[in-house]
């Protein structure tokens, strides 16, 4: 790339200095708590902000990765050569309008707009109270569960391409289907959502997110460093279900394993590295393969080199 003081220069020109982060551990910002150092890291507060950093990166031929919180998201060992643009909580704003329309941004967790919403005694939002995520991996993947989904609730999206360009799409647009959307497509990042709820009762509200939650307690290791569900649920099957008849229950490589209580999440049960935890994607791809003729696709995305690994 072109200068490396030029460019921290203008990076410092557009944020201040919380907000610029050098060699960033990537471990501190995932939720399976794994992965290298990014050389660089910022906190954006602004569209705008996130638009001059893109454009920045684009200038001085920067590799850049624009993420959320790291619930979905595996990260190599070696780190991540370029800047991460962090999506988190000084980018969460929530307007509450009238007729249940909620304008969010996409650095608000789920759980907070969850909880912002039934505040509010909006109902249709109860599915996303347990989401470990924010909004905007939500709307990447169409983030779904018992019954919800973003689909059902959102009516237009303001994105940002990787050239930097703004763009507003409505709901049929953004091409949502299955854990997919437009965003993934055309490699797209949500800046804002505008999400249509119904008028409900909070108590019932509230109700249904305990009863929610208290399921996702029960059946999944929640109490243990993951990425959420690691495989997509392949057609006429369940992943989870397809991992325990194979046997690899309690499988581990590493300081990684497949969960014994939900066979669909693969933990950092002890000190694991992306290396650990890769390995045993692979293995439990082959295994499941091997015994049903099914190959499991992984749901978590992949930063950093692996080759490796």
């Amino acid at each position: 790339m072109k200068d490396i003081s030029l460019f921290l220069e203008e990076l410092n020109s557009i944020f201040t200095a919380e907000h610029i982060k050098h060699k960033e551990p990537m471990s501190r910002h995932t939720t399976l708590r794994i992965g290298g150092e990014a050389d660089y890291m910022v906190l954006p507060s602004s569209i705008e902000e996130i638009k001059q950093v893109v454009l920045l990166c684009k200038r001085y031929n920067m590799p850049f990765y624009i993420m959320g919180n790291g619930s979905n998201l595996l990260v190599s060992d070696s780190g991540y050569r370029g800047l991460v643009i962090k999506l988190s909580s000084e980018f969460s704003a929530i307007t509450v309008l009238d007729e249940g329309i909620v304008v969010a941004q996409a650095g608000v967790l789920m759980s907070k707009l969850s909880s912002v919403i039934a505040r509010h005694e909006l109902t249709g939002f109860e599915f996303g109270a347990g989401i470990p995520g924010t909004l905007g991996g939500a709307v990447t993947m169409n983030a779904g569960a018992y019954g919800g989904e973003i689909k059902q609730i959102i009516q237009s999206a303001t994105l940002i391409d990787r050239e930097g360009e703004i763009y507003s799409l409505d709901k049929e647009e953004l091409e949502l289907g299955y854990r997919s959307s437009i965003l993934q497509k055309k490699d797209l990042c949500l800046l804002e959502a505008t999400l249509k709820l119904d008028k409900g009762n909070r108590q019932q509200i509230l109700d249904k997110i305990y009863e929610l939650n208290s399921r996702r307690q029960e059946k999944q290791p929640l109490d243990k460093y993951s990425a959420g569900s690691t495989f997509k649920r392949p057609q006429g099957h369940f992943a989870g279900k397809l991992i325990s008849d194979a046997g690899l229950k309690g499988y581990q490589i590493g300081g990684a394993a497949v969960s014994d209580k939900h066979c669909g999440f693969l933990i950092n049960k002890e000190n694991a590295t992306a290396k650990d935890f890769m390995a045993l994607i692979n293995e439990v791809i082959r295994i499941v393969d091997n015994k049903f003729g099914v190959v499991l696709e992984p749901e978590v995305k992949f930063l950093g080199t692996f080759d490796s690994e």
